[in-house]
């Protein structure tokens, strides 16, 4: 019995961005998916709170808010069955990141989740 093996052939610029985005997609579920469900607060433990601060104010987080939802902007903070707990929180803080291409590292978007559960949230 003969084998053939599969030629490979080059991708092009659209298969690289599409291949880059399916690993992010994998990744992000992977993250969302670990223990920081079970964590609760303690993923804000040691959190730049001062940091987290200055990137809502640098990224006008508020703005944008107010924009989605009217008013102050405030009723974003709660929406009725989006998250009950402080990793799905931070993943929504994440979501903006990527969605809005901040640029945030990590231990800043858990920075600016911090701030949000401090003034908005208060998980446990």
């Amino acid at each position: 019995m003969k084998m053939q093996i599969a030629e490979l052939k080059p991708v092009g610029p659209r298969g690289m961005r599409w291949a880059a985005a399916s690993v992010l997609l994998i990744a992000a579920a992977f993250w969302l998916s670990a223990p920081a469900y079970a964590q609760g607060a303690d993923i804000f433990k040691g959190a730049d709170l001062a940091l987290g601060e200055k990137l809502i104010v640098e990224h006008q987080c508020v703005q944008c808010h107010i924009s989605k939802v009217g008013g102050d902007g405030s009723a974003i903070f709660k929406p009725l069955g989006k998250f009950n707990t402080a990793g799905l929180m931070r993943g929504m803080v994440e979501m903006c990141n990527t969605n809005m291409n901040l640029g945030m590292f990590p231990e800043e978007v858990t920075a600016v989740a911090a701030v949000l559960n401090r003034d908005h949230y208060k998980f446990k």
